[in-house]
């Protein structure tokens, strides 16, 4: 059976833990970045990209189509906005962009035209070969795009493994158009394209209502939020921040490590730092040191640290059999109290970072006034799954924020991809 070394599971511990003081610096830090942002994008780690979109008045009817595109499974729906904030999806289709042996329309060999050919049969699906109804359709497209208005977004590369060629530098609403024209399916008009976190807060814009930002905390990060414009003439409009790639942080020696390891160093700092998809590597990479095998790599995932969180026995029976199992080492009660206490640190971390930028963007739009009473709205695995994750961010606003703290809770919005690209369609008329 194996133990830990106090001192040093102390000092490791003490790597994933951010005070008060330093959470608040992080806030400021974010708003700061914010507002040079607004000014200079070049001279910010936010994107600051515009959705030239606002936030919809929840009065907005009529039938409208959804294309959801984030990664390899395509959904489209048709979807009935009936106003007071209430909707029905009148019909779901979704299909994988690949399937192994059959067909893939998203390796190096695939063409534009094939995937925006599959894309198209999808919408005749949804719309059930009527060719006569007019529709008007949104899409929300998660990958770096640069947009110009509404309509015009341009892929600027492609992420995710996606390889499909000739797609990279074209506006993809142009390109599912031509692919609908060529299926003959003319009644159905591409108007909107947003991003994912854009269509979370819309959902709960029209939902909800009094919802100025949106989130995704999920196995990636992001959040949007509606900037005010408060000091110059202009309309105010939801911006995408990009803020996983927020870099006014200082890392710890792990994820300085960890970042050096990865496919982009220097990117997405935020990211690497709260996501659920390098969370349980992180916890990994500390785990190995106490095991005294720095550097093993052991493949545990943000699910894996749910469940070590979820051990509730008092000899931390399931924590021993997953470390085990990943491991190969025993490990007695005491220190699988500690494995539960690191897992729960990484959570606690990831959480209080988030929020920090969710304060630097409250902050903002409140200029010199006060706190607006108001919903962020957050869609994602960490936030709706991960044990502990939303007690600590309601905790780090309450830390933050102090009696401001009562004017600010967060929601869950987990259907925003698709209803969020609807909503656009409808809004596009204006």
């Amino acid at each position: 059976m194996m133990a830990f070394d106090q001192a040093q599971f102390e000092e490791i511990l003490k790597e994933f833990t951010i005070d008060a003081e330093r959470l608040r610096e992080i806030a400021a830090n974010f708003r700061q970045d914010l507002k040079l942002g607004l000014e200079n994008v070049d001279a910010c780690s936010l994107r600051m990209l515009k959705s030239y979109v606002g936030l919809p008045t929840g009065k907005e009817k009529g039938e409208y189509l959804a294309l959801d595109f984030g990664g390899t499974n395509v959904r489209v729906l048709r979807i009935r906005l009936e106003g007071a904030g209430k909707y029905e999806v009148v019909k779901k289709v979704g299909k994988p962009l690949i399937v192994e042996g059959e067909y893939d329309y998203v390796g190096a060999g695939s063409t534009a035209d094939q995937m925006f050919g599959f894309l198209a049969d999808l919408i005749d699906e949804a719309v059930d070969g009527d060719h006569e109804t007019p529709y008007l359709l949104g899409h929300t497209f998660s990958f770096p795009s640069e947009q110009t208005d509404l309509y015009n977004a341009k892929l600027i590369i492609w992420t995710k493994e996606f390889a499909t060629a000739g797609v990279e530098g074209k506006v993809v609403n142009d390109l599912l158009k031509e692919a609908l024209a060529r299926k003959g399916i003319t009644n159905v008009t591409p108007t909107a394209v947003i991003n994912d976190t854009v269509a979370v807060l819309l959902s709960a814009g029209y939902q909800t209502g009094d919802t100025y930002i949106g989130s995704i905390y999920a196995t990636g990060h992001n959040t949007c939020y509606l900037e005010p414009y408060a000091d110059s003439g202009e309309e105010p409009m939801i911006l995408n921040m990009e803020s996983g790639g927020f870099n006014k942080l200082a890392p710890n020696r792990f994820d300085q490590e960890f970042d050096k390891r990865s496919e982009k160093p220097g990117e997405q700092r935020l990211e690497k730092m709260v996501s659920g998809r390098y969370m349980g590597e992180l916890f990994g990479m500390a785990l190995a040191e106490l095991l005294g095998e720095k550097g093993k790599e052991y493949g545990f995932t943000a699910i894996d640290m749910s469940d070590i969180i979820l051990d509730g026995s008092e000899a931390g029976d399931k924590i021993a059999e997953m470390v085990k199992a990943k491991t190969g080492k025993e490990l007695d009660a005491k220190a699988c109290a500690q494995v539960k206490e690191l897992a729960s640190a990484l959570v606690k971390r990831s959480a209080r970072l988030v929020t920090a930028t969710f304060v630097g963007t409250l902050w903002q739009q409140a200029g010199k006034g006060k706190l607006k009473k108001q919903h962020i709205a957050v869609d994602g695995s960490v936030y709706e799954k991960m044990p502990l994750a939303k007690d600590n961010i309601h905790l780090a606003l309450s830390e933050l924020l102090g009696e401001e703290a009562a004017q600010v809770d967060t929601i869950l919005d987990n259907g925003g991809s698709g209803l969020g690209a609807a909503i656009a369609a409808a809004m596009s008329q204006k």
